[in-house]
């Protein structure tokens, strides 16, 4: 198998696995604090493994300010799984999924208030289009408290994974599964204050489900995500990042049986579209490189570089 169609399916496995992730919280009936809680005790512990048998430790590049730059970027990245989560439960995966996806939006909002950065005039005109998707993949009428509110927690979750990938994109010489690694470790004493362990000690075949997420949607995905970057150009790892919500949507609807209408529908095109255009001009322009696992990679990125939740 040729290198690019290998890492062509490695990143579509990858995405399939996030799009499934959704099915993995709601099942496991913990609030989202405890999944998130158990999401980064079970991932990190997959992440160390796989770490210490790959050799990652040594020479692990990690300085206290590459450490502190990785620890905050898990603060952010461990809320905004806490808040996706709950869009979940206040929505529906799929309508939280789409409104997730403006996270590129926001990292140009963020490069221009807290860095300077002068938004095109290209760049503006996406946003429009995206806004206006958003208007209409969120279906909210007035007085509709629970789509706003789920409306709410998804911009939020994607406010801070665009806060993250700000953050751990400024990590250089690190491999990103030891970033990815601090910032699970990271959500372990911070949301231990805030999750409810004796509530979880009745969950029975939930924690199968908690424990799928961190070995499963923490552990194999990245490590399958880290794999493929090496081998595809950025264009191809951009196209390939929306794999994962149509999977979430298609799961969604059979499962849940929900799925948005038709109006709605209307809006995730512009989403997607708008998106990718913006994804793909920030990486050409070298504004957020694919992390590299070869070798001692001289850009290295955490999870939030990429789509997956």
């Amino acid at each position: 198998m040729r290198n690019e169609t290998r890492g062509t399916v490695e990143l579509t496995l990858a995405m399939v696995l996030s799009g499934t992730l959704g099915v993995f919280v709601v099942e496991s009936g913990a609030s989202p604090f405890e999944v998130v809680f158990f999401r980064c005790l079970f991932g990190a512990a997959a992440l160390g493994a796989y770490s210490l048998a790959r050799g990652f430790f040594t020479g692990h590049g990690f300085t206290p300010g590459k450490l502190g730059l990785a620890a905050l970027g898990g603060v952010f990245i461990v809320f905004n799984w806490v808040f996706l989560f709950e869009a979940y439960e206040a929505s529906s995966i799929s309508l939280a999924t789409v409104v997730y996806h403006t996270q590129p939006f926001f990292l140009v909002l963020l490069g221009a208030v807290l860095t300077r950065e002068r938004i095109s005039a290209g760049k503006l005109g996406w946003l429009a289009v995206a806004f206006a998707g958003l208007v209409l993949v969120s279906g909210v009428r007035p007085g509709d408290t629970a789509s706003l509110k789920g409306l709410g927690f998804a911009l939020a979750a994607a406010v801070l994974y665009a806060l993250s990938t700000f953050v751990t994109k400024r990590i250089t010489g690190v491999r990103p599964h030891l970033i990815a690694l601090v910032q699970v470790l990271v959500g372990i004493p911070l949301l231990l204050p805030f999750t409810d362990l004796g509530a979880t000690a009745g969950l029975g075949a939930g924690w199968a489900w908690l424990v799928g997420l961190g070995l499963i949607h923490t552990g194999l995905m990245y490590v399958l995500m880290y794999a493929a970057y090496a081998k595809l150009p950025t264009a191809k790892i951009a196209v390939l990042a929306f794999t994962y919500p149509a999977v979430a949507m298609g799961v969604d609807w059979a499962v849940y049986g929900h799925h948005i209408g038709l109006v709605q529908a209307l809006g995730v095109p512009l989403i997607v579209l708008a998106s990718l255009r913006v994804t793909l001009v920030a990486r050409t322009r070298g504004d957020a490189p694919a992390p590299r696992t070869a070798g001692r990679a001289p850009e290295a990125a955490s999870p939030v570089a990429t789509r997956a939740a």
